[in-house]
């Protein structure tokens, strides 16, 4: 057996949390968290994405995130009800994409995220928070824990020697998981009896202006900067888009040495498209996740949770 460390004192965190031997912050407003098992792309940002949408109708929900690779430090209010307030540098690519996305959602970045939660609701006035990427930040309570799982997740391995942040079998801990990209038949595991399908849909392809063309008679240079960008090359085949070449760049990155030639048209996905100005000759693949029942299921819960607080809240009352 390997010895590796780095399993070891994740494996030691997590007990400590388990046991409530380390701290945790508990907002005063509901809390889901999307995460993963493995580094890289997943497609947790889109459940997000999905989930803001969905609850931002009656809702005024805060997305926290740690603001990856971004420039700034501390707490920075990326966007207030979709007016964003920084660059894409000081927020981090992801944090910025959701802000430009959703209109009537705010987002904040914190590598701290119980202090970010706090500001998200002492000052922007949350209803909800989503923790974007918060599996593994267990510092701070949610009510519900969402985690999507992939199938290369279950024989891979923990860091270093793989890509999983922590033990596969850690997926127990989770409220409810979601399949990336698979049907429910194909998985022969152990799962939590609630457990969801992700689908992608309604694809297209649009200027960095914002209009929608029809991507068919025409080549593209692909590029992109992903956890996986294989996986962005694999659609554009899919879809039928035609490339005469691809550039593949470290996920986050920074695009201070790719010019874009005025002869050529280029095509990327909106986390990468966001770090450009508007360009006539820039394009980026943008697509919706569906996951069918979860908006639902989490009404059920957070609405049970919230009875509770407020049963819990009027019981303190009284006995005071």
């Amino acid at each position: 057996m390997t010895l590796n460390p780095y399993a070891w004192v994740v494996n030691l965190r997590n007990y400590l949390y388990d046991k409530k031997l380390l701290p945790v912050c508990k907002p005063k407003v509901p809390v889901v968290s999307v995460g993963n098992l493995s580094v890289g792309g997943s497609g947790k940002t889109s459940v997000v994405r999905f989930l803001a949408e969905s609850f931002s109708r009656h809702l005024h929900v805060v997305i926290l995130s740690r603001g990856y690779r971004r420039k700034s430090k501390g707490t920075v209010v990326v966007s207030v009800r979709g007016d964003v307030k920084v660059s894409w540098e000081e927020a981090g690519d992801e944090a910025y994409m959701l802000a430009k996305v959703l209109p009537n959602t705010s987002v904040v970045v914190d590598e701290d995220r119980c202090r970010g939660a706090a500001i998200a609701v002492r000052e922007l006035k949350a209803d909800m928070l989503l923790l974007d990427d918060g599996f593994q930040h267990r510092r701070i309570h949610r009510d519900i824990d969402l985690l999507l799982l992939k199938r290369e997740d279950v024989t891979d391995r923990v860091l270093p020697f793989g890509r999983l942040r922590e033990p596969f079998d850690n997926y127990k801990r989770a409220h409810a998981v979601i399949l990336a990209y698979q049907e429910l038949g194909e998985w022969d595991l152990d799962l939590p009896a609630v457990r969801f399908n992700m689908v992608r849909e309604n694809w297209k392809v649009l200027s960095t202006s914002g209009e929608v063309i029809d991507p068919s008679g025409y080549e593209f240079v692909a590029f992109c900067g992903l956890g996986d960008n294989n996986q962005f090359f694999r659609t554009l085949d899919i879809l039928g888009i035609k490339t005469k070449a691809r550039l593949s760049f470290p996920d986050h990155h920074h695009y201070r040495d790719l010019h874009l030639l005025k002869d050529q048209l280029y095509i990327t996905t909106l986390k990468d498209a966001v770090k450009f100005p508007p360009y006539p000759n820039l394009f980026y693949l943008d697509f919706s996740v569906r996951v069918e029942g979860l908006i639902e299921w989490i009404s059920r819960k957070l609405n049970i949770i919230i009875n509770l607080r407020a049963g819990s809240s009027a019981g303190r009352a009284t006995d005071s």
